[in-house]
């Protein structure tokens, strides 16, 4: 049976938001930590990722005629006196970055063979990769989905909106069915500017139509970064002994020997694991496996140093 992360202690009330995910000391531990786009986005904050759009901003870029539709308070007034013409100043826009966290809330994202589940496990990365965002000055929104949306809260840059994100986070348990690629596509339709999209889940459905969903993404030029988040008994297979296997979504039940079905089992999961991981180095999509008795502060540090030194 999985085990869950207890929120709730004997005598104490039960912590709320970020509380409930990030210590005072892993958000210290976070604070200097960038989550770096290898792409150019779409915003309108002073954030530290290029814009390709031209707005007012403290970057000055050039001068065009002025023309119909461009707003009379952007002429500049100097060029006018000294050349009796109409030129109205464009800017290169320095903006935030938009991030949205995607999460699997499917019934198979309840297993964990230790201490954490993997949708616990994936709410805990999804609360710091929250906060290195929003402390970075750039704007987070949430997804949370299995056959279908189930919330949706749109990217802001506030810690009170990070805390209300994951409060709302926190109301949620697995418990649906699983149509990852229909939620995917649902929500690559929704996200109308360019930004980053973070999806975190197990992958276990259809791969074919998940991979194809996946490229919705690319085509809209979204930066997609797929957390594969597996408990290490899936990636390895190690009960030492004759168990009792339970499909938590359709309820169906093997009693089996898995040191007998090791092998076979390895190159089955391998194949699987290699068609995520070839479909998207194919897209230029980031994956990565995320073993769950990995503590999430340190993938979280190592996996953004190297994609920092990636995007340089």
């Amino acid at each position: 049976m999985a085990k869950r992360v207890e929120l709730v202690k004997e005598g104490k009330p039960e912590k709320q938001g970020t509380a409930a995910f990030l210590t005072s000391e892993e958000m210290h531990k976070l604070a200097k930590l960038v989550l770096m786009s290898r792409y150019v986005v779409e915003g309108n904050l002073a954030g530290a990722h290029r814009s390709p759009l031209r707005g007012a901003s403290s970057e000055f870029s050039d001068h065009k005629a002025y023309g119909i539709g461009d707003d009379p308070k952007h002429i500049d007034w100097r060029v006018l006196a000294r050349t009796d013409k109409y030129y109205v100043k464009r800017f290169q826009d320095e903006t935030n970055l938009r991030v949205y966290l995607s999460i699997d809330r499917s019934e198979s994202m309840d297993y964990g063979s230790g201490d954490i589940t993997k949708y616990d496990y994936a709410c805990h990365l999804a609360a710091a990769l929250g906060y290195i965002v929003v402390k970075a000055r750039d704007s987070v929104g949430l997804f949370v989905h299995a056959d279908k949306i189930d919330a949706r809260m749109d990217a802001r840059n506030s810690f009170n909106h990070l805390n209300n994100m994951l409060k709302r986070l926190q109301s949620f348990k697995p418990g649906s069915t699983t149509e990852i690629a229909e939620s995917l596509h649902q929500i690559a339709t929704s996200i109308r500017r360019r930004g980053q999209v973070v999806i975190l889940s197990d992958l276990l459905g259809d791969e074919e139509a998940i991979i194809h969903a996946l490229a919705h993404f690319r085509k809209h030029h979204h930066d997609v970064i797929v957390l594969h988040i597996l408990d290490p008994m899936e990636l390895d297979l190690s009960f030492k002994k004759p168990c009792q296997f339970e499909d938590l979504e359709t309820k169906d039940r093997l009693t089996a020997d898995p040191r007998a079905l090791k092998d076979a089992y390895n190159k089955v999961f391998g194949e699987f694991l290699d068609q995520y991981r070839k479909a998207c180095a194919g897209m230029n999509i980031d994956y990565r496996i995320v073993r769950t008795d990995q503590p999430p502060e340190d993938f979280i540090r190592a996996y953004l140093k190297e994609r920092q030194r990636l995007s340089k």
